[in-house]
C-alpha cells in the first residue's frame, strides 16, 4: 500500500508535504464553512418547531418581481444555502448595495466558495512550480525555505480570507452606497419640489426626477425608478415606499417615504412637505459638519501628545540619565 501511494505521488510529480498542504486547505474551508452555516440561521430544531406553527404568507415578505436564484438544485446544493431565510438575508444585502442582477445570490456564494477554495490552492500550486520560473516572477523569495508549519499557517489564513472577503466587499459596498445616497438626498427633494410646483403629479415627478439624476446620482435615481415602477405594477403605494427605504437603509430616506405617506393621508400640500424636509435635511448635515469640526481639537491634541511625549521626555530626562551615567558609570 505505501509502494503505491508512493507511485502515485511520483505520478503526479508533488511531496508528500504538498499533500498534505492540499488536504488541510480542503479540510480548513469545510471547517470554516461548517462553522459559518452553524452560526447563519437558527438550529435544525428550531426549525421544525417553526414547520409546525401556522404559516403568513411569504409573497408579503419579497417584492412583486422575484428572481430565479430562491431555490437550488443540482450541485448548487453545495454550496449556496438551502434555507431561504440565509438567502433571502443575503439577497436584501446586495439590493442595499445595488446589486440587482439575476443569480446575484448564486453567484455571490459561488463566489465565495470558489475564493476560499482557490487561494489556497493557487498557494500551493506556486510551491510547485520550477525554480526558473518562481525566480523569473519575483516569488523565490516568499517561497523557498518555508517549514511544513509555515505553509500550514499560510493556507489557514488564505483559506479564510478568501472566505470572507465577499462578505467584508459587501458590506464596504452598502456602505458607499448609503453615503452616496445620502448626499444626493437633499437636491433629489428639492427637484422633486420643483417639479410639483410646475404641475406634474408626484409619479411623473418621480419619474422626471430619476431622469434627471440618473448622470450623477445613479443610486437615488434607480431607487425612484423602482419605486415608480413597483407602483406601476400594482403594489401598495405604502408598501412601495417603505421596501424602498428599506432597500437603502438610510434614516432620511425612511423618513422621506414617512412624510409623503403621511402629506398623502392627511391631505396636505406635498410640495410644503418636500420643501420643509430638504430643509431639515440640510440644517442636519450643517450639524453633523459642525459636530466634526468640533471633535477635531480633541482628536488632534491626542495625536499631538503622542507624537511629542517621546521627545518631551527625551528632551527633559536626558541630561539626567547623562549625569547618572557618568556619576555611577
Amino acid at each position: 500500500m505505501e509502494q503505491l501511494i508512493n507511485n502515485v505521488l511520483e505520478q503526479l510529480q508533488a511531496s508528500p508535504e504538498v499533500m498534505t498542504l492540499s488536504v488541510l486547505a480542503v479540510g480548513v474551508m469545510i471547517m470554516v464553512y461548517g462553522v459559518s452555516q452553524a452560526f447563519a440561521g437558527p438550529t435544525a430544531e428550531v426549525r421544525r418547531l417553526g414547520a409546525g406553527s401556522a404559516r403568513h404568507s411569504a409573497s408579503a415578505d419579497y417584492d412583486l418581481v422575484r428572481g430565479d436564484d430562491n431555490d437550488t438544485f443540482g450541485l448548487l446544493r453545495a454550496f449556496v444555502p438551502t434555507s431561504e431565510k440565509d438567502r433571502t438575508r443575503i439577497r436584501s444585502m446586495l439590493r442595499k448595495a445595488g446589486v440587482q442582477r439575476r443569480n446575484a445570490v448564486v453567484l455571490y456564494y459561488l463566489t465565495r466558495s470558489a475564493l476560499g477554495f482557490g487561494m489556497p490552492l493557487a498557494y500551493i500550486a506556486a510551491l510547485q512550480l520550477p525554480p526558473d520560473i518562481q525566480s523569473q516572477y519575483g516569488l523565490t523569495d516568499y517561497l523557498s525555505g518555508q517549514s511544513f508549519a509555515t505553509m500550514f499557517y499560510v493556507v489557514t489564513v488564505l483559506a479564510l480570507v478568501g472566505f470572507y472577503l465577499p462578505s467584508f466587499w459587501l458590506k464596504r459596498k452598502i456602505a458607499a452606497r448609503k453615503q452616496r445616497i445620502w448626499e444626493a438626498m437633499p437636491n433629489a427633494l428639492d427637484l422633486l419640489q420643483v417639479s410639483v410646483e410646475a404641475g406634474l403629479s408626484f409619479d411623473a415627478a418621480i419619474v422626471r426626477v430619476s431622469h434627471e439624476l440618473s448622470g450623477v446620482a445613479p443610486d437615488i435615481a434607480a431607487e425612484f425608478m423602482m419605486l415608480e415602477l413597483e407602483i406601476q405594477a400594482g403594489k401598495d403605494k405604502q408598501k412601495a415606499f417603505l421596501d424602498m427605504a428599506d432597500r437603502t437603509s438610510v434614516e432620511e430616506m425612511a423618513a422621506f417615504a414617512n412624510v409623503i405617506l403621511q402629506a398623502g393621508q392627511y391631505g396636505t400640500s406635498i410640495s410644503n412637505a418636500l420643501t420643509t424636509y430638504a430643509d431639515e435635511m440640510r440644517l442636519s448635515r450643517e450639524l453633523r459638519a459642525q459636530e466634526k469640526a468640533n471633535r477635531l481639537p480633541v482628536q488632534m491634541s491626542g495625536v499631538m501628545a503622542v507624537m511629542m511625549m517621546p521627545a518631551l521626555l527625551i528632551i527633559c530626562l536626558a541630561p539626567m540619565l547623562i549625569r547618572w551615567v557618568r556619576m555611577f558609570g
